[in-house]
């Protein structure tokens, strides 16, 4: 294989390993590592065998582990997992050792370790970062805290009996908890039922005995352990002498004491009858084969994601194309691989909600009807009041009525009466209280990166948003280049050009909604940060409690104004507690366990009363 073509091969590795830690499978587990086997053979020695594709997680700084975080190598055969047991065995014997092995489920999660007051993910292995704050969003750790390495994951019985048709994995629901700044109405329905969890490796269930035994009984192991209500990825297999898995060691890339037992799954072959196309809020319409109605793996199947439009393509997934599909640890059943491609193809070239002609971003059929898409209406609505946060009434049910009714622009719902409300069929008390609301939105203040995320430009979530606004006002956005956008660090030349498009696009309507008179807490900027001089600039700083000298949003305003971080809750990277009246022990707690800083309010305004004179 010529350079050219493992170039090509190792990107397409990084693209689909970067895809599934994000909650999107492009490729089938196998398939995937039979492509790193294919590397394997023509460049032993390439430097992404050895080394581990770090996440990209939303983290309040980086961990260093205490002893490294790594892959697992894996073993699809008996024959590989013999090889296994016999190098172990080699290496007890070469100490005068005879070592036992321990078998656990492996989890289908996000891994992370959870040691001194902070949940660290795996990273590179070496490094991780700082995603304590998934317990502040409602992740249970099963058996306490401090209790080492594990895995963050959702209950699988819960997962298929709600969210199965909405979410591909429940690793998708995972890292959208871990890593969005607003956390889905699904995936809050999934904290508040205590069903996302951190389960320590210690307490998982585990099989023990000798080699021979693990090689005679494996597929019993396998069969009492994956009796786990969790999705699960194969098993783990590890020696547990402490001297034997020194002596052993490690690569850069996995343990040498360590396996990951993997099979096949139940496959079971179908036709396509059909495709269901879907339109999201950002305009991606993608598809679900329908298929002839299969039984595999103790469930009847008629639906199997076909992620995007270039899948459909590439693989004929037309109707009548006969597919393979499979079902082992996995919650929703995979396409393993096509048998019979279709005759032929038809990609929607419209938009199922509006009619719009579609257009190809990468693999995704896109509509660009934003504005008039009832799809990506409804959904964009929804999008403003949730992340708006400040806006009592309008959820899924009363936005659905208003775009029936033809309110299907945010600045026309925001000038709604009264009477307006009543003709769509809201009773007399829910038309005062939206009303009510709307005003109260207005008066009540917001963050500017709120504001702006609002609107759900693509690539501009809240925290994209806060940094984009520490460079450029918030009024002089409209005129933002793709260049001044890119020379800002953190925005790539991938995502400026569509950032400062969109803002152009959408314009009209932010200006529209800045004149509606919005109370927003401006975001200081980066320059006037570097030179504010204040005992808490550059502290993260949280507050809790009822404040007696104002409200705690004025708080806030006056912290950033003084350069200060202001948290939305306690992390490994608090600095400083500010406490109020009721202030949750809980929180108290915490910071301390992190090594914060705690004031009061008296204390905290004694603090900063010179920088608040100077200012």
């Amino acid at each position: 294989m010529d350079p050219l073509a493992i170039g090509a091969l190792v990107e397409r590795l990084k693209e689909y390993n970067a895809a599934y830690r994000a909650g999107e499978l492009r490729i089938s587990d196998l398939e995937y590592d039979q492509l790193v086997e294919t590397l394997r053979s023509v460049d032993p020695e390439h430097p992404y065998l050895h080394t581990i594709e770090p996440e990209v997680v939303r983290s309040s700084g980086t961990v260093r582990h205490t002893a490294r975080m790594l892959s697992t190598e894996k073993a699809y055969t008996t024959q590989a997992l013999s090889r296994f047991v016999e190098r172990v065995e080699k290496a007890a014997q070469s100490l005068g050792r005879r070592t036992l092995f321990r078998v656990t489920p492996k989890l289908d999660g996000m891994a992370g370790k959870d040691e001194n007051g902070v949940l660290a993910s795996r990273g590179n292995g070496l490094v991780g970062n700082d995603i304590t704050h998934v317990f502040d969003r409602g992740i249970t750790a099963i058996g306490g805290r401090g209790l080492g390495p594990g895995e963050i994951v959702m209950v699988k019985s819960y997962f298929e009996d709600y969210f199965s048709d909405e979410f591909v994995h429940p690793r998708n629901m995972v890292t959208g908890v871990v890593n969005a700044d607003e956390i889905n109405e699904s995936s809050k329905r999934a904290l508040a039922d205590g069903m996302i969890h951190f389960v320590p490796y210690v307490n998982m269930k585990a099989w023990q005995g000798t080699g021979e035994e693990l090689l005679d009984n494996i597929g019993q192991i396998t069969a009492d352990l994956a009796q786990i209500d969790y999705p699960l990825d194969g098993m783990v297999a590890e020696a547990i002498d402490e001297d034997v898995k020194a002596h052993m060691g490690a690569t850069s890339h996995h343990h040498r004491w360590q396996i990951a037992i993997k099979t096949r799954g139940e496959t079971a072959q179908t036709s396509v009858l059909g495709i269901q196309w879907q339109t999201g809020r950002t305009g991606k319409v993608t598809p679900v084969l329908q298929v002839e109605p299969t039984h595999v793996s103790g469930a009847t199947i008629s639906n199997i994601t076909a992620h995007h439009g270039g899948m459909v393509r590439d693989k004929a997934l037309g109707i009548g194309a006969r597919i393979e599909i499979i079902r082992s640890g996995e919650v929703i059943p995979k396409l393993e691989r096509v048998i019979e491609p279709a005759e032929t193809v038809e990609l929607p070239n419209s938009c199922p909600s509006c009619g719009s002609s579609l257009e190809w971003q990468g693999d995704f059929l896109m509509c660009r009807n934003h504005d008039s898409c009832p799809a990506q209406t409804e959904t964009g609505l929804r999008h403003w009041f949730r992340i708006l946060g400040n806006c009592d009434g309008f959820g899924p049910k009363a936005i659905e009525r208003l775009v029936e009714g033809g309110f299907t622009k945010i600045q026309d719902i925001y000038a709604m009466s009264y009477h307006d409300f009543l003709r769509l069929g809201f009773g007399e008390k829910q038309s005062e209280n939206l009303v009510g609301a709307l005003v109260e939105s207005r008066a009540e203040l917001l963050e500017d990166a709120r504001f702006l995320a609002a609107f759900g430009i693509v690539n501009l979530g809240i925290g994209d948003s806060r940094h984009l606004l520490a460079h450029y006002r918030l009024e002089d956005l409209g005129a933002l280049t793709e260049e001044q956008l890119s020379q800002i660090k953190g925005f790539g030349s991938k995502t400026s050009g569509g950032i400062s498009q969109a803002l152009r696009m959408k314009w009209p309507v932010i200006s529209h909604m800045l004149d509606l008179g919005f109370a927003l807490e401006r975001t200081p900027l980066a320059a006037e940060q570097a030179s504010i001089d204040s005992p808490i600039a550059g502290l993260n700083v949280l507050f809790t409690g009822k404040m007696q000298q104002g409200s705690r949003n004025d708080m806030k305003a006056q912290a950033r104004v003084l350069g200060a971080k202001v948290l939305s809750s306690p992390s490994g990277s608090l600095e400083l507690l500010v406490i109020g009246e009721k202030a949750s022990a809980a929180k108290i707690a915490k910071a301390q366990g992190y090594g914060a800083k705690v004031l009061t309010e008296a204390e905290y305004l004694d603090l900063i009363a010179p920088s608040e004179s100077a200012i």
